[in-house]
């Protein structure tokens, strides 16, 4: 659940900064390395963002669910 979320996102933080860094600086930039590090914070900011949109999400869902048995055990 959590645990692997976490370890997924650590990764992508790790690898698709880096990789849009090369990547762009090579096929879209021609050698640009200041546009291509903007890429890679973009990418980066990018990824931080979706974690806490998923975080977010899944802690809206299980508060939601606490609700639910919550009023089934007052009835």
């Amino acid at each position: 659940g959590v645990l692997v979320k976490l370890i997924i996102f650590s990764l992508s933080l790790g690898i698709i900064p880096i990789t849009s860094y090369f990547a762009s600086e090579r096929y879209v930039w021609n050698g640009n390395s200041t546009l291509a590090a903007i890429t890679a914070i973009v990418a980066a900011n990018i990824v931080l963002v979706a974690y806490i949109v998923s975080s977010l999400s899944d802690d809206k869902a299980e508060r939601e669910a606490g609700k639910l048995s919550e009023s089934r055990k007052d009835r």
